[in-house]
């Protein structure tokens, strides 16, 4: 594969219909470079309108109730017939016929190839197809060359059986969201799963650039629904991503940056609607001088349990049979923060409630804490950014903007990396310590 391949990925909005399909071609057209997509199902027309892939598993519960599943798989059918028929290349009546008799298969009781991630994969599948012929582009089954091992995980024989059949004049089109596992049936990836499937074409494919289009100009410094119009993110690099997701951002999902940034493939987010916009860049290394704090994100719903015992930095083994108790009740830890004589573990309150009563029997009966302190309702803030490390003055000015804001601080932790600075606020503060971070960073 030449090294002048840039992998475009689009997403269910980028192709909702036959304008936005145009769309997609223009944008094709307009740089020889782009020679290989990765689409998704037809997404969301209008807000009311219904996915296609909702009305495929709808389908597929109905069939699998022995009920009558015509009534969705007919409005799918439908959307493909309208898409075809705008864009004046055949419809798919083989392959919308099969799945049909798929489902009957399932309705009556008989072996089909009907299972849920079969049709739920069948957007994507049917989509590709379209639009491949639409492009007059070679159509990829990804069931033909994405493959998952044991535990599910991507074998990495799906790299170079990928390249092989990217090889090659013209341009490929390659279905998002699947592929096939160790036993032979269709597989589907975890939600953005067609995001992830275009960074594996782009690692396959040895893509200098891998460009995932949707319907924003990028990314956003901080949550749109809480602040007025933030700043995009112009560059940022793979580790201060995972941190803005891991920390409740609605960002690239983390599945989707791995293959990519193994490779050192950049990503770029860009607009279809509006391609002339320069979009985010992902990239493995940044000037962090030109920006030291990239985004600020959080998460609400948390509980931290504190407890305090004397002399417990020299008990060996302390902080692990402390954790132990919460392994027990598979409860996992978000942070940790800790002191000489004192250490707080925060959870997500929904997984921790129900067993929060016998964690804290255990803690007393075990280590008879001269304290025990459970806090409910906190949320948690990252301010993330490479050139924290390298900025004198930043969590001083954070700490005076929350304090201005009248905002008090439960906890703080950074991580070792020194890329972010996590805070505890009462869930109450949450909106109000957002916008204060926001508005004291928005220009660094």
């Amino acid at each position: 594969m030449s090294n002048e391949t840039i992998v475009c990925k689009f997403g269910g909005t980028s192709v909702a219909d036959a304008n936005q399909i145009r769309k997609v071609a223009a944008i094709i057209e307009s740089d020889p470079r782009r020679k290989i997509l990765v689409v998704s199902a037809p997404g969301k027309r209008f807000s009311d309108d219904a996915k296609v892939t909702d009305l495929l598993l709808t389908s597929w519960h109905l069939a699998g109730q022995k009920l009558d599943f015509s009534e969705p798989l007919q409005l799918v059918s439908d959307r493909y017939h309208k898409i075809a028929d705008d864009l004046q290349v055949d419809r798919l009546q083989v392959p919308l016929q099969e799945m049909r008799d798929e489902l009957e298969k399932l309705s009556k009781g008989k072996k089909s190839l009907a299972t849920r991630d079969w049709m739920a994969a069948r957007g994507e599948y049917l989509h590709a197809f379209l639009i491949a012929r639409f492009l007059k582009a070679t159509f990829v089954g990804a069931g033909e060359c994405i493959f998952f091992g044991d535990e599910d995980k991507l074998d990495p024989c799906t790299y170079e059986i990928l390249a092989e059949r990217l090889a090659g004049e013209g341009i490929f089109v390659v279905p998002g969201f699947y592929g096939r596992d160790k036993n032979g049936e269709i597989k589907t990836f975890p939600r953005g799963g067609s995001d992830i499937t275009g960074a594996v074409v782009a690692r396959a494919a040895k893509a200098t650039l891998y460009e995932n289009w949707s319907d924003v100009s990028g990314l956003l410094m901080t949550d749109p629904r809480i602040v007025d119009n933030p700043n995009p993110i112009s560059e940022v690099t793979y580790r201060e991503l995972r941190e803005l997701s891991y920390s409740g951002a609605n960002v690239f999902q983390e599945e989707a940056i791995f293959p990519a940034a193994q490779a050192g493939i950049p990503i770029v987010i860009k607009n279809t609607n509006a391609p002339q916009d320069p979009g985010t860049r992902i990239v493995a290394t940044r000037d962090a001088s030109k920006s030291t704090v990239v985004g600020i994100a959080g998460r609400t719903g948390f509980t931290s349990v504190t407890l305090e015992k004397e002399m417990m930095n020299q008990q060996y083994g302390f902080v692990r049979r402390v954790l132990e108790i919460f392994e027990t009740h598979q409860i996992s830890f978000e942070h940790m923060p800790t002191a000489i004589d004192s250490m707080s573990v925060i959870a997500a309150h929904e997984s921790l409630e129900p067993h929060l009563e016998a964690i804290l029997e255990e803690i007393q009966r075990s280590f008879e804490p001269e304290r025990l302190e459970v806090t409910e309702h906190l949320a948690l803030i990252a301010t993330v950014g490479e050139g924290m490390a390298y900025r004198v003055g930043i969590a001083g000015r954070l700490f005076d903007a929350l304090s201005k804001a009248e905002v008090n601080v439960r906890m703080i932790t950074q991580g070792s990396s020194e890329i972010n600075i996590i805070v505890a606020v009462d869930g109450k503060d949450y909106e109000t310590a957002l916008r204060a971070i926001y508005e004291e960073f928005a220009d660094v």
